[in-house]
């Protein structure tokens, strides 16, 4: 039986990384597709449209993700003030 938790907090330590990194990646892309829009058409057009609130918005609800199932409170925080520039 100890094995069997031991390997379930091992899994969950596991997908809790996942979860992590795959939100480092979808906050980073999403900057990505703003330097794109950027380079492509210029900071006017993007300071113009609703991306960037709504990309704001989005990476709020990918951090608060984040925030419920991971235990890594200081690198959250890391990641949420490099992202939300707070």
């Amino acid at each position: 039986m100890t094995e069997q938790i031991e390997l379930l907090s091992d899994i969950k330590q596991a997908l809790s990384d996942l979860l992590y990194i795959n939100g480092i990646i979808a906050t980073e892309l999403i900057k990505i597709t703003e330097n794109t829009a950027v380079i492509r058409r210029g900071e006017e057009f993007l300071n113009k449209s609703s991306c960037l609130d709504e990309h704001n918005q989005l990476s709020k609800h990918i951090i608060d993700i984040i925030k419920k199932i991971s235990d890594r409170s200081e690198e959250i925080a890391s990641l949420e003030k490099h992202v939300l520039k707070h």
